[in-house]
Parts: C-alpha cells; sequence; structure tokens
C-alpha cells in the first residue's frame, strides 16, 4: 500500500461534508505541487467542486474518479452490469420493500388514526408522499457511509497512485479529474462535461469501485470502441486480474456516462453458478476490501495506455 493511499484511509476515507471535502481538496492539492503538476479546483452554482489536475485540453487521455462520498444504506447497491435485467429486478425489489411498503403503511396506519379523530382521512394521501420523499431524501443525503474502500476510495487512491507513478515524458499527455457529487447524480462529471467540451474527443477512463473483485471490466460507451485494442494491449489479464473490455450488452452507472468516449472500469466477483459478473457490498459498512493487486495493475496499465495514445 503507498503512502498516499495510506493516508487517504487514516484522515480522508469519508469525504462527504463541506469540511471533509475541503480537506481532501487540499490534500490533493498538496500532492499534486510536491509532485510537479498544476492543479486547479472548478466550482459551479450548485456546489459542485471538481479537481483538475494537468491539461484536459492537452491530453490525450484523461483519467477519473468520484472523490464524494454516498450515505449509509441498510442494503447494498448491487449492480450486474453484463445482466441488466437483474439489476432492474433487485432495484425494483429495494424501491418496493424499503421505499412503497413503508409509504403505504405510514398511509394505512394515519388513515386509522384520522378517521378514529374524526379528520378527514384523505389527508393520508400527504403522509404517504412525505414518507416516501424522506425515504428518497435519506437515501441520497442521509449520514455518510465510514467504510469506503472500494466506491470510491479505491478509485481515488488509483487515481493518485497513478499520477505520482506517470513518468515525467508522458505526463503532458495525461490529465486527472477527481469528480464530486457523482452519489447525488453524475452532477460534478456533468459540469465538468460541459466546461470541458475536448473531454468529449479524447478516451476518459473512470475508476470506479476497482478493488472488490478480480474480474476487470472496462464497459466502453460506442465512440470508445476504437480504443479496443489499445486497452487489450495496455491491461493484458493475469493470474491475479482478469480482464474484460466490452461495448455491447454492458451497463455501468457511473461518470464516463457523460463523455461520449467514456470508459468506466470496474472490479467485479463472478458467481460460482451462472458466471454473472456482480459487485455487492457499496453503501453498506461491508465495504472494507481492498485489493491493492487491482491497483497495482490499474496503475501500470494506465501508464502504458498513456505511452501508446502518446506514440499515435
Amino acid at each position: 500500500m503507498t503512502e498516499t493511499t495510506k493516508t487517504v484511509f487514516e484522515k480522508y476515507e469519508i469525504r462527504k461534508t463541506k469540511k471533509q471535502k475541503t480537506a481532501f481538496i487540499e490534500y490533493v492539492q498538496t500532492v499534486a505541487k510536491e509532485n510537479g503538476y498544476a492543479c486547479t479546483v472548478e466550482s459551479d452554482k450548485k456546489s459542485v467542486r471538481n479537481i483538475v489536475i494537468g491539461s484536459p485540453e492537452k491530453a490525450k487521455v484523461i483519467y477519473t474518479a468520484h472523490y464524494d462520498t454516498c450515505p449509509v444504506m441498510p442494503f447494498p447497491n448491487f449492480i450486474t452490469p453484463k445482466n441488466f435485467l437483474i439489476y432492474l429486478l433487485y432495484q425494483l425489489l429495494v424501491t418496493v420493500i424499503f421505499m412503497l411498503v413503508p409509504a403505504f403503511a405510514m398511509q394505512y396506519l394515519s388513515q386509522m388514526i384520522f378517521t378514529a379523530a374524526g379528520i378527514d382521512p384523505t389527508l393520508s394521501l400527504w403522509v404517504f408522499e412525505i414518507t416516501l420523499f424522506s425515504i428518497l431524501f435519506f437515501i441520497m443525503f442521509g449520514p455518510a457511509n465510514k467504510h469506503t474502500a472500494n466506491d470510491n476510495t479505491s478509485g481515488v487512491t488509483a487515481l493518485l497512485d497513478l499520477m505520482i507513478a506517470m513518468p515525467e515524458e508522458l505526463r503532458a499527455n495525461a490529465a486527472f479529474v477527481f469528480f464530486d457529487c457523482e452519489e447525488t447524480g453524475l452532477v460534478g462529471s456533468s459540469a465538468f462535461a460541459k466546461k470541458h467540451k475536448e473531454a468529449h474527443l479524447k478516451p476518459l477512463v473512470n475508476f470506479d469501485c476497482v478493488s472488490d473483485g478480480n474480474h476487470i471490466l472496462f464497459a466502453m460507451r460506442k465512440d470508445a470502441v476504437t480504443y479496443a485494442s489499445m486497452l487489450k494491449e495496455a491491461f493484458p489479464e493475469n493470474e491475479s486480474c482478469k480482464v474484460e473490455i466490452l461495448s455491447k450488452g454492458v451497463f455501468y452507472p457511473s461518470d464516463q456516462a457523460k463523455f461520449k468516449k467514456g470508459i468506466g472500469v470496474a472490479a467485479l466477483k463472478k458467481s460460482k453458478h451462472g458466471g454473472i459478473l456482480y459487485m455487492d457490498r457499496i453503501h453498506t459498512k461491508h465495504d472494507t476490501v481492498y485489493r491493492e493487486e487491482n491497483i497495482d495493475f490499474l496503475t501500470k496499465g494506465a501508464i502504458r495506455l498513456t505511452e501508446i495514445m502518446s506514440n499515435t
């Protein structure tokens, strides 16, 4: 584990409040300065603060990761990138159990109380709506998850390691962006995509949840298919990390979706029966798995990719 990774886990694993984010931003600025990089913080009216290192305009490849922390939840965000139907059914199940059932239960209970008290029972509809919106608010803005090893301390530390390890002669060809507010709807990456039009013209490699699982998935948007052979050359699988590079039949909800040539990178596990690739544990107290082999694999591969891109 690198020194920056140790520091992030010890001091900056939770990055949710304005104060926590500010402390992390200042740390990244220090690391960037110590390694000779130009670093800027881009803000917008929605209180987004993206950390931009290097020049996205001049770079041939942009590496990204979101640094904001999600709220802790009683259930994991279960993702199956190659099986959208399973993902959809899980989301529907969670919605019914943890949102609709409590909301309807509160409506039914309030209707009984209102009727007994001689109050208009139709007012219970307000109770349903208030309960539903309260649950939604908790899901998006509730207390921070204190365990973020995979989501997304793994992406943050991979980006820091890559930034430091990038050879001097390749640094002008790479830019590094730490996105804010991914957990509230890809807000940070949307702001960056709007401001930096050139980011749509080059590959953008987004590290999100890359430390829990030995199957590394590269989920490419349609316009990024041209880089498939370069990715295969830069990230050859080994005994520790298996690799899949896909553009069709794959769905991964993260910041790369905002860019025409976005490439989402995630670590996944494979089920014993059926061979389904999946991600679990994130958004819960069980998000504690950090495979250093994955970070090392991605760091070395990204350096190779930057070198390949520099020669094209």
